[in-house]
Formats: C-alpha cells, structure tokens, sequence
C-alpha cells in the first residue's frame, strides 16, 4: 500500500526538539513550578504506540512505533503490518537524528527483502539502494542539506517528527496559549522509498474539538501539504503534541491512534 507521499527546501538548522513536550511543560503552557530538573538519563522513551490506517472506514494498516533519545541523539522506529496479515511485518523503518536536527542515519526495509540506506555525505545526502537480498547496490545522491526532513510513505510518525519541528522552531507560549509564526512555513523533505525530495508546507489552523472514538477531545489543528495534497493533522497539546488523527480526504483515509 501506497498512500500520497508529501514535498524541498529547508528554513535552516534548527534544533530538533523530540522531546518538545519536556521543552514546552517547563513553559506556561504547562508550568510546573515545584518540579525540579533532573539529569537526562542516556535513554529515554519519547512517545510509543500504534496507528491505524482506514481507508473509507476500513483498518488496512497498523504502524506500530516508538521515538526515544539515546545519547542526545533522537530515534524513531516504526513497522508497518496489514491487517490481514497482523504477525507479518510489511515494512520497517529505522531514523537517527542528532540534537541539531541533522540525520545520522535512515534505513528502510520490506519483506521482500528491499532495502535502502540513507546518510550524510560532504553535508548532503546520498541514498543506497538494494533492489533484492544479493543484489548490487546503487547510490542516488541528493543535492538536499542533511538537515532535510525524511517524509517516507505510509509512516506516519515521520509526520509527527516534522509537527515537532515546526513547533519547536516556530511556536512559542504566550499567555496559556501557543503563538506561531503566522502563515505557512516550509520544509524541504526526501521521501527515500520514491528517490525523491519534494517540498511541504506546515501551518497552525487553532484549536478545534473533534470526535476520537467517541469521546469529545480538544486537540490542536495543523495543516500539511504541497502543490500536490493538503492533509489535516490533529495533537494533544495536553500530552507532549503527541499525534492523534490525520485526514486525508483525497484518499478517503484516516489515521488514528490507537
């Protein structure tokens, strides 16, 4: 399954803030003022869990996930399985990023055996890519700084990675509330499973209350696209921005957390 892939273009370096909910709970947003700091410890767990693709009502997908800090440095993990198949894993990915929001290291791999790796080279990016298990691997490279974001199709953490970054470099707490940049801001992206880098647009809508599962929740609107799709994402702001939904109508998909 394939579902449309958001498109290049970078603001600058910005720390990637993956722990932006520790970032904005010191702040008015959720101030604690009786708790103390305490020392990172190498490894912490971020966010973790499961999303669920529908596709016009129906569970296709699962995409379980985890985002950690080891050393400093970010982790997101994530594994795609159908849902007809539950105990298979179609498709995993794996992505490194140090504290200023460069990457380290993606890889990606399927069941039939593809895979590819993405990396740094003289501060761009170059792609390898392995067709089959034994095949030769070739290299694609990408005239993108290695502070690019990486969009691949059907992860939908990525998507929450990059929320992350808009707020952390974009947003900031002012008087209980969050106040962005006005206006959409733009980021430039690799989808490594198309070899393709594309640009994509972020921008806050408000605060809205929707319907997750039946329960009335108040979750913070975003809006992303590019000259080719427009989807709607929805985060807690109550819970470390953590992801929630995502509409993509063109589809006629949605994704839930579990």
């Amino acid at each position: 399954m394939k579902l449309s892939s958001p498109n290049r273009t970078f603001l600058g370096s910005v720390t990637l803030l993956l722990v932006l909910g520790a970032a904005f709970e010191t702040s008015a947003l959720a101030s604690r003022p009786d708790k103390k700091d305490k020392p990172n410890p190498a490894s912490s767990a971020i966010d973790s869990g499961t999303f669920g693709v529908f596709i016009k009502g129906q569970r296709v997908v699962s995409e379980d996930f985890t985002v950690q800090q080891e050393n400093g440095n970010s982790v997101v993990k994530a594994q795609i399985k159908q849902t007809a198949s539950p105990t298979q894993t179609e498709q995993k990915s794996d992505l490194q990023i140090t504290p200023s929001g460069e990457l380290m290291r993606y890889e990606w791999t399927n069941a039939a055996g593809s895979s590819f790796v993405v990396l740094p080279k003289d501060e761009f990016l170059i792609e390898r890519i392995t067709p089959t298990v034994g095949a030769k691997t070739v290299e694609q490279p990408f005239l993108m700084p290695n502070t690019s974001i990486i969009l691949d199709n059907n992860f939908f953490v990525q998507r929450e990675v990059l929320i992350w970054r808009y707020l952390a470099a974009n947003c900031r707490p002012e008087g209980g509330n969050l106040q962005c940049q006005k206006g959409a801001v733009e980021f430039g992206a690799l989808v490594p499973q198309d070899r393709n880098s594309i640009r994509v647009r972020v921008e806050l809508v408000g605060k809205e209350k929707i319907t997750v599962r039946g329960t009335e929740r108040e979750l913070m609107r975003l809006k992303l696209s590019s000259d080719e799709f427009e989807w709607a994402l929805w985060v807690d702001a109550n819970d470390q921005f953590k992801l929630i939904r995502v509409s993509i109508p063109a589809d006629d998909t949605e994704v839930f957390r579990d």
